[in-house]
This record gives structure tokens, C-alpha cells and sequence, in this order.
């Protein structure tokens, strides 16, 4: 039964999100939940890993070298060439290379894990993107747009601690205390994440559907595009590095999709309300394009039978 509903997994997101954005009003309410239910998700991955995952992405520091390469590399780049090509607006220009210039997203820990991709490694990806992006964000948006923004360091510090670090290390404890068990019941944890997943998305469209409606089809092109871009450059890399199947689509998905909710944050705190519609737009459709590629991932062994 619980294989049966998780194949069913980008159905289940897109149906939501069709909800959510027309009667956003039975979803604004739970906004509170998103946390909750986003640390919920880390601490059943955590459950499905251990110690000894994590000891083999730090001998092999390459696919990590790989991914923060292209994120702030390729993303920005990206996302300045898009938005000048499709003659966006200044605004909406800055709003695209924000998204481009942050770090990778914890919705990309989620989608790896349903897409069978390598989870610790895509943690680690995320945790140290986030502390380069410190750095590299501020810097990017000065390279590419000439403006200067501050990167709230300490609170993006805490809230990775809070929502990915302590739920995965309170899941790995439980691991490695009841691990039998455990294996025993993926196919079910698997659903209880995917439960959690589809109802951060639909809240999330629910709180951006009176956003969406003020968009043109050409942002929505614009973001569509820089996620594709994302998604098939980081699989194409990797696979030009030669890293396995597993590694490959964890990169994909790590590049693909970025800390959209920063980068709404910034471009509301220091531009406009226009340059955060991009970022508003990525983070509904980098969750519908990641359940839809984890989806399909799911269904196709990988090869080999690597785990």
C-alpha cells in the first residue's frame, strides 16, 4: 500500500498545488506548520542513515567540489543571462540573480532522498552552501547588479542548526539504536515524508497564489528556465566527472534548486517587491519540478543496483 502512494508522489504535488492556488484560503492558515513539518521530514531521513553515510562523502570530497562549483557558477550566471535575453526588468533582473547567487535549498534534501539520490551528500552540500553563501551571495549580486545587500548570517546559521542538523542527528541516534526496525518500515516513512512534502507545497502555493496571479509569462519562463538549467547542468556534470548514477542526480537536484525563501527575504529588504517575485515563483515551481523529477527518478532503479 505504502509503495502504491508513493508512486504516486508527483501526482499527490501537482493536485495540491492546482488546490492551493485556486482556494489558497484552506491552506494560509497552517503557514505556521511549515517548520514543524520541514524539520518533521529531516528527522525521518535521518532515521533512514547513518554515521557511516556521511564518512564516505567526506572521503570522497569531489561530488561536494562538483555541486558548490555549479551553484555559484552556473545558477547566477544563469539567471543573468536568462533575464537579459527574455528583457526582464531591472528589478525582476536582480530578483532572478538572487535566487541564483543563494545557496542550495532543504526541499533539495527531501527530493533526493524520494528520487533514491545519495541523502548525506546532499546535506552536505546544503550545509556547506549555506556557509559559503555568507560570503558569495553578497559578493554575486555585487558582480553581476553593482548592488550591495547584507546576508543575514546568524539567523540562516540557526535555522539550518534547527530544521536539517538536530531532526537528521536525532534520526541518525534512532538509527543506530533501532536499525532492524527501521529498515523494516522505509516504505512508510517514505510516505510520512512525501505526506509532509505535498503539504508544504500546497501551503506554499497558497501563500504566493495572490503573487503568482500578478505574474507574466515571461518571468514564469524566466524561472522555469533557470531551474531546468539547474537540474539538467548539474546532471550533465556530473555524469562529464564520471560520478555514479546516485551522486549524479543528487548533484542535479542540489544545483536545481536553490534557498529561494532567502532570496525573497533579501529582495523584499533591500529592493522591491517586484525583484522578490522571482524567488516567490521559484519556490513553488522548484518544489513541483523536484517532486515531478523525484518522482520519475523513483520509479527507475538505479544502475547496478548502487545504494
Amino acid at each position: 500500500m505504502f509503495e502504491a502512494l508513493n508512486r504516486l508522489f508527483p501526482v499527490w504535488a501537482i493536485l495540491l498545488a492546482v488546490i492551493a492556488a485556486f482556494f489558497p484560503a484552506l491552506f494560509v492558515s497552517a503557514k505556521p506548520a511549515i517548520q514543524p513539518l520541514l524539520a518533521l521530514i529531516m528527522f525521518v531521513m535521518g532515521l533512514t542513515l547513518s554515521k557511516d553515510d556521511f564518512a564516505r562523502v567526506l572521503k570522497s570530497p569531489l561530488p561536494i567540489g562538483i555541486g558548490l562549483c555549479l551553484q555559484f557558477t552556473l545558477m547566477p550566471l544563469a539567471a543573468w543571462g536568462i533575464s537579459h535575453v527574455l528583457g526582464l526588468s531591472p528589478a525582476l533582473t536582480i530578483g532572478m540573480v538572487l535566487v541564483g547567487a543563494t545557496s542550495g535549498g532543504t526541499a533539495s534534501n527531501v527530493m533526493t532522498w524520494l528520487a533514491g539520490g545519495n541523502v548525506a551528500l546532499s546535506v552536505s552540500m546544503t550545509m556547506v552552501s549555506t556557509l559559503l553563501s555568507i560570503g558569495m551571495t553578497p559578493l554575486l549580486v555585487w558582480a553581476y547588479m553593482g548592488e550591495s545587500i547584507a546576508v543575514p548570517v546568524v539567523s540562516m546559521l540557526l535555522s539550518i542548526g534547527k530544521l536539517v542538523i538536530l531532526p537528521i542527528v536525532a534520526g541518525l541516534v534512532v538509527h543506530h539504536i533501532a536499525a532492524r526496525h527501521i529498515r523494516r518500515a522505509e516504505p512508510a516513512l517514505a510516505t510520512i515524508a512525501m505526506i509532509a512534502i505535498v503539504a508544504i507545497i500546497a501551503i506554499v502555493v497558497a501563500l504566493n497564489a495572490g503573487r503568482l496571479l500578478s505574474l507574466g509569462p515571461l518571468v514564469a519562463l524566466a524561472v522555469v528556465l533557470h531551474n531546468l538549467t539547474g537540474l539538467l547542468g548539474g546532471y550533465g556534470a556530473a555524469r562529464l566527472m564520471k560520478q555514479d548514477e546516485r551522486t549524479c542526480r543528487t548533484i542535479a537536484i542540489e544545483v536545481g534548486m536553490q534557498n529561494s525563501g532567502l532570496a525573497v527575504a533579501l529582495a523584499s529588504q533591500f529592493f522591491s517587491a517586484g525583484a522578490a517575485l522571482p524567488g516567490a515563483l521559484f519556490s513553488v515551481w522548484h518544489n513541483i519540478s523536484g517532486s515531478l523529477l523525484a518522482g520519475y527518478w523513483k520509479r527507475r532503479a538505479v544502475p547496478g543496483g548502487e545504494r
